[in-house]
């Protein structure tokens, strides 16, 4: 029986040690100066190949033609809501500080408190409405501009804002057109500035240089 044992023992050693699993074993600290030739480390938390998580592609799938920035038509939307709520925030703030100096004379009461709410929703309303529409006109001459010149550039920004004044006070006859456009012209032209001056820095070092 104890022979029988021992070589059935030898047998399993002799098939363990031809697959390897009788040899010595290797601790963690005697693996890890081992380098993997030919294999990338996988992340210890996920247990996958990094190299499938980097993306050098881009996130969304644009149609053919598509343009990768939005146009004037899809930040028309995004410019007309601004343009009214900070309208609305502005004329707040205005129509209280208003009410509150128009109704110092009168004593904390229901009275004055209807006035002062009155006159910030007045407010509110009015600058909502002026800088909306002033949102709305710009947008849409910027739109037209741009399908009928087939480009985009900030001389469709300078047009827009010009043409954008001009009509807004055109009700003021020629005087008020000409102030309107100047508006319109000098407030676009800053912007244009604003946006190309990084440009603009780089430009003028590459020359001095």
């Amino acid at each position: 029986m104890e022979g029988g044992g021992g070589s059935g023992n030898k047998t399993t050693g002799g098939l363990a040690g031809f697959f390897g699993a009788g040899g010595a074993g290797y601790s963690h600290a005697d693996l890890a100066g081992v380098p993997l030739t030919g294999m990338n480390p996988l992340s210890p938390y996920l247990n996958v190949d990094p190299r499938y998580l980097v993306q050098d592609t881009d996130e969304f799938i644009l149609p053919t033609g598509a343009n990768k920035t939005r146009g004037r038509f899809e930040l028309a939307f995004f410019t007309i809501g601004g343009c009214c709520m900070t309208g609305a925030a502005f004329g707040a703030v205005n129509g209280l500080r208003l009410g509150l100096k128009e109704t110092q004379n009168m004593a904390w009461s229901k009275p004055r408190n209807v006035q002062i709410l009155n006159m910030v929703t007045r407010q509110g309303a009015l600058w909502a409405n002026t800088l909306g529409s002033l949102a709305l006109l710009y947008s849409a001459f910027g739109v037209i501009i741009e399908k009928t010149r087939g480009a985009e550039d900030d001389l469709n920004t300078v047009a827009a804002g010009t043409m954008t004044g001009m009509l807004y006070k055109c009700t003021g006859g020629l005087r008020g057109v000409a102030r309107g456009g100047l508006a319109g012209l000098t407030l676009t032209s800053l912007y244009a500035l604003y946006n190309n001056w990084e440009h603009m820095k780089g430009s003028l070092l590459q020359q001095s240089l």
